[in-house]
């Protein structure tokens, strides 16, 4: 949340630019800008392509946390079975594994350099 102490400068500022209304209209304009940009950057704003990509990479890192968990889970109750356990369970433990493993799941990887 934004203090009053920054609103407060921002106003004070900007009021100052403004104080000198005699100068060129341009000349202003750039004077407030520049006194907003800055206050903008000292918020530590982050820009919507940015929050953008991060949501997309955070996506990406759930589905593959939820197809690991799946994986253990299999694994787990591999474990678990008999010691008789079926070449159908071993089978489809090999079948989780090269899901998780496939190049379609990585090739999403390399996507975050947008």
């Amino acid at each position: 949340m934004v203090s009053q102490d920054r609103i407060s400068r921002l106003a004070q500022q900007i009021g100052e630019r403004l104080q000198g209304a005699s100068q060129a209209p341009e000349e202003v304009q750039k004077g407030v800008q520049q006194v907003v940009k800055g206050a903008f950057d000292r918020l530590e704003l982050v820009s919507r392509e940015d929050f953008d990509i991060l949501m997309d990479v955070l996506q990406r890192t759930r589905g593959r946390v939820e197809a690991l968990e799946k994986q253990v889970a299999a694994l787990e109750d591999a474990l678990d079975t008999p010691a008789a356990a079926t070449d159908e369970d071993a089978e489809e433990v090999r079948e989780v594994a090269a899901d998780i493993d496939s190049p379609e799941a990585d090739a999403g990887a390399g996507e975050t350099g947008r």
